[in-house]
């Protein structure tokens, strides 16, 4: 996947009745230039289309747009199929897929799956192999044999497609330190954004990691899952008590994008429903018709 810069993206919402919404956002947004959609992962939910089958589906229907599973729920998928997974949505795609790894939230439903139940190092320590083996099992080469605590294969050939980049949901400092390592992209957890004190005490661990294994911090992307309105006027505040991003006007929504850009180091937007439902359709067209070629003029000038 050839990345732009900064990237625009939505959240989809996926429950098996909006398959057909679905399909015709996604479309739309592949021919209004916005760069990726994402799906959520929760196997345990009937009510979900399976987020691998359906970005399948529906990238074989698009032309331009990338997909991904926000974040993947890595205990309910082996990461050797994983890998075999993504590096074949790869090839099918012309590489528009980008893999989110999540190291699992909800352990009880996960138990629910049958999925082992791991305590949070371990569930971070099988995170990391993950992305690391996913990466062996990418981009040819010779038969891979890997032995780590949690993940083990012998003498696998790799795909001959290579690894898609890697954006993870990290929240705690050891995950964080984690995707500092190993990671291209980082998606602050609750939809934290760059104003925020989850940012600004979590980010500088992303950024020690790297560095300590001889990284560029800047390496690893800070894409955000950014909730909220789009209004027809300004609104008078744009963010909460909380200091939550509320949304607001067109020309709100690019000087705040924007300075995120400039100011914070931004590297990507990822439009969510303010109240966690399906997306608005109207929203999501002001979304890539006005605000998303906006910002990128803006900061196309400080180039």
């Amino acid at each position: 996947m050839s990345v732009p810069e900064i990237v625009f993206g939505f959240g989809a919402h996926s429950d098996v009745a909006d398959g057909p919404e679905l399909l015709r956002m996604v479309s739309q947004a592949d021919r209004d230039g916005l760069d990726v959609f994402s799906l959520s992962d929760h196997p345990y939910l009937g009510a979900r289309l399976d987020a691998y089958a359906t970005l399948g589906f529906v990238l074989g229907q698009t032309q331009r747009i990338a997909g991904f599973a926000n974040v993947t729920n890595l205990p309910t998928r082996p990461a050797p199929v994983l890998a075999r997974t993504v590096t074949s949505l790869s090839a099918l795609s012309g590489g528009r897929v980008v893999l989110g790894m999540g190291a699992g939230g909800l352990w009880d439903r996960i138990a629910d799956m049958g999925a082992p139940r791991l305590s949070p190092a371990d569930a971070v320590s099988a995170f990391e192999e993950a992305i690391v083996l996913v990466r062996k099992l990418s981009g040819g080469g010779a038969p891979v044999t890997f032995e780590g605590r949690h993940h083990r294969v012998r003498r696998i050939d790799p795909a001959p497609v290579a690894a898609p980049l890697v954006w993870t949901g990290s929240v705690g400092p050891k995950s964080l330190a984690a995707t500092g390592r190993v990671a291209d992209g980082w998606i602050p957890g609750h939809a934290a954004d760059w104003l925020s004190e989850r940012y600004r005490a979590s980010r500088p661990v992303v950024d020690e990691a790297a560095v300590a294994v001889g990284r560029d911090p800047a390496e690893v992307r800070t894409i955000f899952n950014l909730p909220g309105r789009i209004t027809e006027r300004p609104l008078a505040e744009t963010r909460g008590a909380d200091g939550r991003w509320i949304g607001g006007s067109v020309d709100q929504w690019v000087e705040e994008l924007t300075g995120a850009v400039r100011e914070h180091g931004a590297s990507g937007f990822m439009l969510f429903s303010p109240d966690g439902g399906a997306q608005d359709p109207v929203s999501l067209g002001r979304w890539a018709a006005e605000i998303v070629p906006a910002v990128r003029e803006a900061i196309s000038e400080d180039v």
